[in-house]
């Protein structure tokens, strides 16, 4: 980084399906895909992130991005201390309305663009208003175990979110009996296994919701839910709204 460049700044682009990407900045990120869904794991936690949910980085910190349809993010690069009400760990959360018209905003206030007076205000501004959204969103982490086993058996079920997968077969797949590996995933990740499946297909809802082109119903079937009561009723506990609900946010995004 030179020193000539602003305390903060927008950094707005599409990125089209690439293998995974490992980066460390200098300056504290704010990562906020506009459309498209990215997945990043900092630290051996991951997040997907769907339209409307942002990934907080701060500078210094390892992490790894995987693009595998095309994306494009709207992120905030700033000076360490910049925003002190945001945490010095990495963390993801959901993006306010208000916060997602803030950030588009001001994307064309790039690191080289000239900017307003009001640039740096209105960048503490939307920063502050993102620091109370992270210590009360919905959480989209993905299920992580340090026993390789159990990150096998996670993968595996990752696969077969859409089907009516059991406990067993999973168990098979990794070679365990099906009692050892629920042993083991209360042990390891706290969570029950069928925790675990419930946990990936509602993020991967969150991710499908963000397309228009498939129904509330059929987002249900490809999460491997044959109702859709069921569906809302797993997705309201989860989400703390309808499946409906959350698309109709992301579309007055």
């Amino acid at each position: 980084m030179t020193d000539d460049l602003p305390a903060a700044y927008c950094f707005f682009q599409t990125f089209e399906p690439r293998p995974p990407l490992d980066a460390v900045f200098e300056r504290d990120y704010l990562l906020y895909a506009v459309s498209g869904a990215l997945r990043v794991t900092v630290k051996g936690e991951s997040w997907l992130l769907p339209p409307s949910f942002a990934a907080w980085v701060p500078a210094g910190t390892p992490l790894l991005a995987e693009i595998c349809k095309p994306v494009t993010t709207c992120s905030i690069l700033v000076q360490p201390g910049f925003c002190k009400a945001l945490p010095d760990r990495p963390t993801a959360f959901q993006m306010s309305e208000m916060t997602r018209h803030m950030i588009r905003h001001c994307k064309d206030w790039g690191a080289d663009s000239a900017q307003p007076s009001e640039a740096a205000g209105f960048f503490l501004a939307l920063l502050n208003a993102c620091a109370g959204l992270s210590t009360r969103s919905v959480d989209v982490k993905r299920p992580f175990a340090n026993d390789a086993a159990l990150n096998k058996a996670i993968e595996v079920t990752e696969t077969r979110l859409a089907e009516p997968i059991t406990s067993a077969e999973v168990a098979s797949a990794i070679n365990l009996s099906e009692r050892s590996m629920q042993r083991r995933f209360a042990r390891d990740v706290g969570m029950t296994w069928s925790q675990v499946l419930t946990r990936l297909r509602m993020i991967h809802a969150l991710e499908l919701l963000s397309l228009e082109d498939l129904s509330v119903i059929e987002v249900a079937g490809d999460c491997g839910f044959n109702s859709l009561s069921a569906f809302n009723r797993a997705f309201l506990q989860f989400a703390k709204c309808t499946p409906t609900e959350f698309r109709k946010g992301l579309l007055r995004q």
